[in-house]
């Protein structure tokens, strides 16, 4: 790697790999961190070295990531894989440690495409063995062609879930059931988008998934899902319905993964349609920090192949900026692609959208996994006069362990919020700074000490 490079591309999923490629093509100097093993991002986990040999498991939609993986490999741009990102600030300087030595890396404009992470689904015994997310699952059999073999229960809602019902099916898994959360108000909110959405390349796509998984498996309706079980989870408990299992998948949905951005200084806002906090953005993607522009994902969620075309118009923005001359495609024909690829995203967020009890949760279950905070404790505290989540983190110690919040944060700001009578916008969340990632003592001992520190040891 260089000191410096025009641009410092960060993620390696769809957005990151069309913003590197792009602009690598136009001649940029430009570096791709990713922390994973291989380029993808979760969407294409595992796209280049996958174990997976039946294509039809996964779908077609999944193997379309070969092409942005090999143009992006072909472009020029240095990729780096094991790379993890623990610092970024508006001096455009970008802390990265690979291989256990950590280094700083200053560039002339930053790309964040950090992606997405699945909503907390904080559930009575989320925390117990044998509960999962519906994504780590889906990123097992990605990276790895593994399947559970116990009995396996779906719960959630939204399109990953089906999605990944649908691949285990294919790949042969048995699914005791599958429960659907989506509260049946969503439906008639839903309604009032469904003309665009019928015009939107998921409709097709989200029917024939949902057809194809009732057709496989039981699905059913549920409102109140526990986990129960003591070393491990035993059983699922469905509106007072008791299932033996021996592993339970949960999804309601993702949000954008904002810690970067907003350790990076960005401005920050909260969206009310998919109830999460996404960044401050211009039409390029830039955000409030000169130099720093967040595509993907972590722009607000759009899905994959929406990713991809963000990711190219802050790539081309980028490249306008630092090299004028150079030539880039025409940006509006990606706007475009954007547009259409955004066409149903209204009607898909107010059907999935998640109900309020899943959402804010009740009693002794955990919120905060790190610390082992409740519901009611973080409820009390409100009540006593904690004002926001920075707050909370003296009276509880909520989001500072090392998922820095993003298992609870979203959760901990609707509690808040609830017991306080405010707007989580008003509530805001977790104050975050560097290290972002969790990162030795060795690694930041190993950091290059700087001129003026080579000076004074020199003396």
């Amino acid at each position: 790697m260089n000191e410096s490079y025009d641009l410092v591309v960060i993620g390696g999923g769809p957005a990151g790999l069309a913003a590197a490629s792009t602009a690598a093509r136009a001649g940029l100097a430009t570096v791709l961190f990713d922390e994973n093993p291989g380029i993808g991002g979760q969407i294409y986990r595992g796209i280049t070295a996958n174990p997976v040999r039946n294509r039809a498991i996964l779908g077609e939609e999944y193997w379309a990531g070969t092409a942005l993986a090999a143009e992006a490999k072909a472009s020029g741009a240095t990729i780096v894989n094991g790379a993890t990102v623990w610092s970024l600030d508006a001096s455009l300087a970008v802390g990265v440690s690979v291989a256990g030595r950590a280094r700083t890396i200053q560039a002339r404009r930053v790309i964040v495409a950090t992606g997405a992470l699945e909503r907390p689904f904080a559930i009575p015994g989320w925390t117990l063995p044998g509960v999962m997310t519906a994504g780590a699952a889906q990123t097992v059999l990605k990276a790895q062609g593994l399947l559970p073999n116990g009995r396996t229960v779906l719960a959630g809602s939204g399109p990953l879930l089906w999605l990944l019902a649908a691949q285990m099916l294919r790949a042969g898994a048995r699914l005791e059931a599958v429960f659907d959360t989506t509260p049946p108000l969503n439906w008639s909110r839903a309604a009032l988008y469904l003309p665009d959405f019928l015009l939107s390349p998921y409709f097709k796509k989200g029917l024939a998934l949902m057809r194809e998984v009732k057709r496989r498996t039981k699905v059913r309706a549920a409102r109140h899902i526990e986990a129960v079980g003591t070393d491990k989870l035993r059983e699922v408990v469905v509106d007072g319905r008791r299932i033996p299992s021996d592993l339970l998948l949960l999804h309601q949905g993702v949000v954008p993964n904002v810690n970067l951005a907003i350790a990076a200084g960005i401005d920050h806002r909260w969206d009310a349609r998919q109830l999460c906090f996404v960044p401050v953005l211009d039409a390029d993607f830039g955000s409030s920090v000169p130099g720093i522009a967040v595509a993907g994902d972590g722009a607000g969620i759009a899905g994959g192949t929406a990713a991809a075309e963000r990711g190219r118009i802050a790539a081309i923005a980028a490249v306008r900026a630092l090299a004028p001359d150079a030539a880039v495609p025409d940006p509006q024909s990606a706007r475009q692609r954007l547009q259409r690829e955004e066409l149903g995203r209204a009607f898909l967020d107010e059907l999935y959208r998640p109900p309020k009890a899943l959402r804010r949760p009740e009693g002794g279950t955990i919120v905060c996994r790190c610390e082992e905070v409740t519901a009611a404790e973080v409820r009390k505290t409100a009540q006593m006069g904690c004002e926001g989540p920075n707050q909370m983190k003296a009276f509880l110690r909520c989001g500072m362990g090392p998922c820095q919040g993003r298992l609870c944060g979203l959760t901990v700001t609707e509690l808040i919020a609830e017991e306080r009578g405010r707007t989580p916008d008003e509530v805001g969340y977790y104050r975050l700074r560097p290290p972002v990632k969790p990162i030795t003592l060795g690694e930041l001992a190993s950091l290059p000490a700087s001129e003026a520190e080579r000076r004074a040891v020199e003396r």
